[in-house]
């Protein structure tokens, strides 16, 4: 093959697309002296390389500024792995032949490992051949797979990183022999550990040699802000061919045991497995997961293939070709930041961003988001999801909280607070958009089941939301917080309320404006939560689309007296909100005040004025006011799209996190929402100026937590789950 068609079949490799041998050999083997193949196809995945831009090497153990929490180097993770990768750049030439990393998480921290832990080394007749030297680097992320090749001394190297399981990643390096004779070439492998600067977290890891090849064990760290470990986690390399290794300190050196034997444009491939677990029990469940793997990577690399196929045809199909790209972006994303079960967490979820210090947990209502844009393109994950904030809603014999049955939690990690975990959140929920998450997985799935069992937790969690935070006992409810020991003053209180919302710093919750909390009592006069002084619009919205939503579960279900209970409940809130949220003066929907009932428009107007058109509860004139408004520049139509306070509000910050951001959720309902009532060249104009103007949205710029309206620049954390999740819903 002459250098440009090489050149040419590298680049235009895809998941699957560079099979070692192994994969159609009758005994497999892990060295192999055939060269890669290739295939092709309208939806494969090797037409989107590099729609994120994943390279960079670290050069500290800790990820990014820490004035952020924010990596900045984009990473790859799948199957729920609890570690990820990255690819070196063009020019970093003292880490070609390895993988950037692994990123690992330490329970509920990201912390980088190694520049690099697994370096491919080469050699021929004693002398090293020098990588650093090596010309043509091809450094290529493809979805299910980060892949680098180049050439040097007569070598052409091509590396593949994919993962074969929820622990473990497969990374094959393929040798060919570009000359015209036979040649002995000597392989190996270096790495050396990246340590946290500070004790006790610097101690931490630990070097070991193996008779395949390396483990890092990890001491005991208790560190509730920065690092948990039990002692028991343990990251390994283990080969498939027989090796030898040295450990000197915090560096090794794997060597092969026999030379690769490369005849006349002949080539072998090098197979070995990446794992990263974190108990004894883990373990060992991962070993004969790794041996099977390495007795037979063809298969991995096949059934990757094929899930990873099925996932771009489901991501693409339909969209514009225009789009496709950020369809395969958002699929990406949300796999880098799934999470498999592990610790407290009993299910597989998402986490908002594998690249902040902070979010490497699962919260209610980033699942229910991210759930239904997850159900495009794998339902089992989508409905595993939700599982994993059900797995936490509180019943009747909670000898805590017996008042909050049904509640869902605002944030499960893996650690609960009986084990120090002090990211875990029980001090408020999130806005009810569960049933919306499971209907919208149903549709896609058709899984009948799945709706029987979610069906009797919507309920509890639907009557909670009445049952404790209803103070005028209106039928119209009030964001709130918990009875709990971290909710013991009234701002305390105030600040959780505000949580519950997902709209944390948002105006309508300033202090200074007037918001305060009340006590909810039951009919002993027992306090059973806490209330803001004003009834959400957003909130009322959300809860009358569930009355929507579980009146259609009902009937397909087969509970007619359900249904028609929840359809009269849905009518009666939506009269409220119409009467009592709507400010005919300023066409516009707010909170209104407990005291008086009245919307409160000094406040200013917020986003969440258009949850009235995305459930469907305003009056035809009603959301013709909204739609004015949403299409005003000096409103809600910046340079970005949909701020989350107006342009013309006193408290209206382009940087502001909610307080003028724009956020992707948000956007998401103010867009379907005009869609809902019939103004759909309206939504398709501004969908149009959302994707052009949001940084990220082209290129290999990442999907980020938030953007400034003004100029459409990236803001906060990279990689973000709901963003993806919702931008590849609005094409489905």
């Amino acid at each position: 093959m002459s250098r440009s068609l090489r050149t040419l079949a590298v680049l235009a490799l895809g998941v699957g697309l560079v099979l070692p041998v192994t994969a159609a050999r009758a005994a497999p083997s892990s060295r192999s002296s055939a060269p890669p193949g290739s295939s092709s196809g309208s939806a494969s995945p090797a037409s989107f390389a590099n729609v994120l831009d994943l390279q960079g090497v670290p050069s500290v153990a800790l990820p990014g500024d820490p004035a952020t929490d924010v990596n900045p180097i984009g990473v790859f993770a799948d199957r729920g792995a609890w570690h990820a990768y990255a690819l070196p750049k063009v020019g970093d030439t003292a880490s070609y032949g390895a993988f950037t990393g692994p990123l690992y998480i330490a329970q509920e921290y990201p912390w980088w490992l190694s520049k690099g832990i697994s370096h491919l080394t080469l050699s021929e007749g004693g002398r090293p051949i020098d990588l650093a030297s090596a010309t043509h680097p091809v450094f290529t992320s493809l979805p299910g797979m980060l892949q680098q090749s180049f050439d040097v001394d007569g070598l052409h190297v091509v590396m593949q990183l994919r993962y074969a399981s929820d622990r473990t990643a497969l990374v094959q390096a393929f040798v060919e022999n570009t000359s015209g004779r036979s040649r002995k070439v000597g392989a190996g492998w270096t790495g050396s550990l990246l340590r946290p600067d500070t004790k006790p977290m610097k101690s931490a890891p630990s070097l070991h040699a193996t008779s395949t090849g390396i483990s890092v064990g990890f001491a005991k760290v208790r560190q509730t802000w920065d690092y948990l470990t039990d002692g028991t986690e343990k990251f390994q390399v283990t080969h498939a061919e027989p090796v030898t290794t040295s450990v000197a300190g915090d560096a090794y050196t794997t060597a092969l045991n026999a030379p690769l034997k490369l005849g006349p444009h002949g080539g072998q491939t090098l197979t070995w497995t990446e794992s990263y677990t974190f108990t004894g029990a883990d373990y060992a469940a991962e070993q004969p997961v790794i041996a099977k793997t390495l007795r037979s990577p063809g298969s991995v690399v096949a059934a990757d293939d094929r899930r990873w196929r099925g996932y771009v045809a489901s991501a693409v199909r339909g969209v514009p070709a225009s789009r496709q790209a950020l369809a395969v972006k958002s699929v990406e994303t949300l796999t880098t930041n799934w999470r498999s079960a592990a610790g407290a967490l009993r299910h597989d979820g998402i986490t908002p961003s594998i690249s902040n210090k902070w979010f490497s947990g699962f919260w209610a209502w980033d699942t229910w988001k991210q759930a239904v844009g997850t159900a495009v393109f794998d339902p089992a994950l989508a409905e595993s999801q939700i599982r994993s904030m059900f797995d936490y809603q509180v019943t009747a014999s909670d000898p805590q909280r017996p008042q909050d049955a049904g509640m869902i939690p605002d944030c499960v990690f893996y650690n609960d607070p009986a084990q120090g975990g002090g990211n875990w959140n029980e001090r408020n929920s999130k806005p009810p958009l569960a049933a919306w998450a499971v209907w919208s997985v149903y549709q896609q799935s058709g899984d009948v089941s799945f709706l029987k069992e979610m069906y009797p937790k919507l309920v509890a969690y639907h009557d909670w939301w009445y049952r404790t935070r209803d103070h005028a006992d209106d039928g119209l409810a009030e964001y709130g917080s918990t009875v709990d020991p971290q909710n013991a003053t009234a701002e305390d209180q105030r600040q959780a309320a505000a949580w519950e919302s997902g709209m944390d710093n948002a105006p309508r919750f300033d202090a200074t404006l007037g918001t305060g909390v009340v006590d909810n009592t039951d009919a002993a006069g027992n306090v059973v939560g806490y209330s803001l002084t004003q009834e959400s619009v957003d909130l009322n919205s959300y809860l009358a689309a569930e009355d929507g939503i579980l009146a259609q579960m009902a009937a397909r279900l087969g509970h007619p007296t359900d249904a028609a209970r929840y359809r009269a409940s849905q009518k009666t809130v939506t009269t409220a909100i119409q009467q009592k949220m709507y400010d005919p003066t300023t066409g516009w929907f707010y909170d209104a005040s407990l005291t008086t009932g009245q919307p409160l428009t000094t406040r200013g107007r917020g986003i969440e004025g258009a949850i009235p058109l995305w459930a469907g509860v305003a009056t035809p004139a009603q959301a013709a006011s909204v739609r004015a408004k949403l299409l005003s520049p000096t409103e809600f139509d910046t340079q970005l799209p949909f701020p989350t306070v107006s342009a013309s509000s006193p408290y209206y910050d382009p940087t502001g996190y909610w307080r003028g951001a724009v956020w992707m959720d948000q956007a998401y309902f103010a867009l379907e929402g005009l869609k809902r009532y019939g103004y759909t060249a309206d939504a398709a104009a501004l969908t149009a100026k959302l994707r052009t103007n949001a940084a990220g949205m082209t290129g290999d710029g990442p999907l980020m937590e938030n953007y400034n309206p003004t100029t459409g620049a990236a803001m906060n954390s990279r990689g973000f789950s709901w963003s993806a999740a919702l931008l590849l819903e609005l094409d489905h």
